[in-house]
């Protein structure tokens, strides 16, 4: 167990606190600061989730830089990345902040790229490589997430829904993202058109 499959584990753990966090009706109060009030929960869970963010961060950085790229870590990490994004999402539509049309996007989109990923591997041996729109839909996807945990602080001062804003700039980089992944990979469904 190397350093990033640790960190890869810790945010995994994270996952469920994070869930608790949010669903689970403790009364703590809550904080006003630059311009918006939080729940102390829904404070401490976006804490959690930005931690479970640099830990994403962090451990692929250190397995490229020290070869230390493990099968356990190419299954684990980005398992743990769409459980921490779609475990949020699912929070905030019960929450009624995310539409429930825009958490099911986001949902199909990340499944049906994880079995086109699975199915070229199988086939051809071929890793579908995360291009730039893909990277944008994750940056954009946490950004949006932590704004609408932290209901648009700093940017509620001057009334701006950042975090509704980045949540469709998220929405359009998933299915663009979604779309190009599917362009790369159409070849591996030849067969299903053969006569």
């Amino acid at each position: 167990m190397n350093l990033p499959n640790k960190l890869t584990v810790v945010r995994l753990i994270i996952i469920p606190f994070f869930l608790l966090l949010m669903v689970v009706p403790l009364s703590w109060g809550s904080v006003t600061f630059w311009g918006a009030t939080i729940p102390v929960t829904q404070l401490i869970a976006a804490i959690l989730f930005i931690a479970a963010t640099i830990t994403d961060n962090l451990d692929g950085r250190i397995a490229r830089r020290d070869h230390l790229v493990t099968n356990f870590g190419k299954f684990t990490d980005p398992l743990a990345d769409k459980l921490l994004v779609m475990t949020a999402f699912i929070v905030l539509t019960g929450s009624q902040v995310v539409p429930a049309w825009v958490t099911t996007i986001i949902i199909w989109r990340e499944l049906s790229v994880t079995g086109l990923r699975l199915l070229l591997v199988e086939q051809s041996g071929i890793v579908l490589a995360a291009k730039m729109p893909g990277k944008i839909k994750t940056t954009t996807q946490f950004i949006a997430i932590i704004f609408l945990l932290l209901n648009n602080v700093i940017f509620a001062i001057w009334g701006i829904p950042f975090g509704q804003i980045m949540l469709y700039i998220c929405l359009f980089f998933t299915v663009y993202s979604g779309v190009d992944y599917f362009i790369q990979g159409r070849g591996v469904f030849s067969d299903g058109f053969k006569s």
